[in-house]
């Protein structure tokens, strides 16, 4: 086992992921999407890897694990949202701005580059392409960075078991909001045309 209790063979598929890009790509590319509700699953990365399928928290969990591997800290952020699902991101800094990786069936809701001054300017940058099925904007708040560490204890990222301590953690926390009230009323609905970018590639 390696320090950080994965298996020669995972280690080094971990290893070969070798920049927050690489992460997202090995998501995008090589793990399936969970169509499973994210109240049915919450598997460790290492049951990712064998499993090669994953939802939102899933790959979440796996891309901090694989930060983690490279020598950043495992952060992760809940981004809220009303009549529709929270999004939770692995969230990492270079050359002091923030940067992202995410598992999603939505094209808009996956990578950030490392370009984003604040926490609160990388969820903004999310919004446009935050929407439920009715065309909705949906996302509304963000909680602060989770360093996973805090779950080393229970072995997050080789558990056998489901990690259901992790989003009940997540529902726990404060969340900052995004918009005012009266920007809620104004919200108008999604662009036909982004709409359905954004369901490129999607999963049905």
């Amino acid at each position: 086992m390696t320090r950080n209790g994965f298996d020669r063979r995972e280690a080094a598929v971990l290893r070969k992921l070798s920049s927050p890009a690489k992460i997202q790509q090995f998501l995008d590319a090589e793990i399936g999407y969970n169509k499973e509700k994210d109240g049915d699953t919450c598997r460790s990365p290492r049951r990712v890897l064998r499993d090669r399928v994953a939802h939102c928290m899933e790959g979440a969990l796996f891309a901090a694990a694989a930060l983690r591997v490279l020598g950043f800290p495992p952060l992760i952020v809940d981004l809220e949202s009303v009549r529709d699902d929270d999004h939770i991101v692995a969230v990492f800094q270079q050359h002091g701005c923030w940067g992202a990786i995410a598992k999603s069936n939505y094209a808009g809701l996956r990578f950030r580059e490392p370009v984003y001054r604040t926490l609160r300017e990388l969820a903004m940058s999310y919004f446009e392409h935050y929407y439920n099925p009715a065309g909705e904007k949906t996302l509304r708040a963000y909680s602060r960075p989770v360093n996973l560490s805090r779950f080393d204890s229970i072995g997050w990222m080789t558990a056998e078991e489901d990690l259901w301590a992790i989003p009940e953690y997540l529902y726990t926390i404060p969340h900052r909001r995004l918009l005012t009230a009266e920007m809620e009323r104004r919200l108008n609905r999604m662009d036909r045309r982004l709409f359905a970018a954004g369901r490129v590639g999607a999963v049905e």
